[in-house]
């Protein structure tokens, strides 16, 4: 299998490497791709632009892995709508069909449930711009191959943490965390775990569903999450107080389908998902 990487930062690269690894060529379309390993067969490209390099003639899959330059509606706008726009355009462009178009959109095309569980079955109702454009990119990729030999398909990821993605540990170590003085569910996905979804389904043998929960197993309270951080790290418990409003909403996200595609999660857990990266980053109270 050939698979073509458009946008090729932390998560495409890893995901890139784990396709190579599994013995299939990789190509990853990135702004510097001198930057990416030797296992990934790097081209320059811009999917915000209209000007992109050839589609691989037999490319089976197509991941799309975009990520905002900033958080504002024009620069989501850019990369989500129209840098998709510009990956189906050349597929067109070049005649070339894969088996498969995966997506990266996120859990926040849900907004808040007032801490109930959604999954694929629930009705989208973002409450911000960036779900309401991630929404409107997953509109477009659904309708643009409806009816093709492409299949199309649309993973929702909760909050990735992992390598280079401490917030919260962040916050914990330098005191400006806080514990909300309600209880507020969150959901997350270790980076590992979310690069391996998006391998399982660009590749699996089984026809894939239109839409997934990327999300591990707990989708756990956010005071939880910081308790358990600041024990791990030997730092004091967080002070409870007003936090805010919820970056993703209060709700929790099912990952039952994903599961019952046979995907095995490394982290089922947020509890082993941080040991590792407080492992990895050496991240202790001194």
């Amino acid at each position: 299998m050939t698979i073509l990487l458009a946008g090729c930062g932390d998560l495409g690269t890893e995901a890139g490497l784990r396709f190579a690894a599994a013995g299939h060529r990789v190509v990853g379309w990135r702004r510097s791709p001198e930057k990416l390993p030797a296992a990934i067969e790097g081209v320059a490209a811009d999917v915000g632009g209209t000007d992109l390099p050839p589609i691989p003639a037999d490319a089976t899959a197509v991941v799309v892995a975009v990520a905002a330059d900033s958080p504002t509606e024009k620069a989501y706008r850019a990369a989500y709508v129209d840098g998709l726009t510009h990956v189906l355009d050349a597929l067109e462009r070049d005649g070339v069909t894969p088996r498969r178009v995966l997506f990266v959109s996120s859990t926040a095309v849900y907004g808040d449930a007032a801490g109930g569980w959604v999954d694929e079955s629930t009705t989208a109702a973002p409450g911000g711009f960036s779900g309401r454009v991630l929404r409107e990119a997953e509109e477009l990729l659904l309708s643009r191959l409806r009816g093709t030999a492409s299949a199309p398909v649309v993973l929702r990821l909760g909050g990735i943490y992992g390598p280079g993605r401490t917030r919260l540990i962040d916050q914990v170590r330098n005191g400006t965390a806080v514990i909300p003085d309600e209880p507020r569910f969150t959901n997350r996905i270790h980076r590992d775990d979310a690069a391996a979804a998006i391998v399982h389904l660009a590749s699996m043998a089984a026809n894939p569903a239109p839409v997934y929960v990327g999300v591990d197993d707990d989708p756990a309270d956010l005071g939880d999450v910081l308790r358990f951080l600041a024990g791990e790290m030997g730092y004091p418990e967080p002070l409870a107080g007003p936090a805010g409003e919820a970056r993703g909403g209060n709700k929790r996200c099912s990952n039952a389908l994903l599961r019952s595609t046979g995907f095995k999660f490394a982290y089922p857990t947020f509890r082993g998902g941080y040991r590792e990266v407080l492992a990895r980053t050496g991240v202790r109270h001194p």
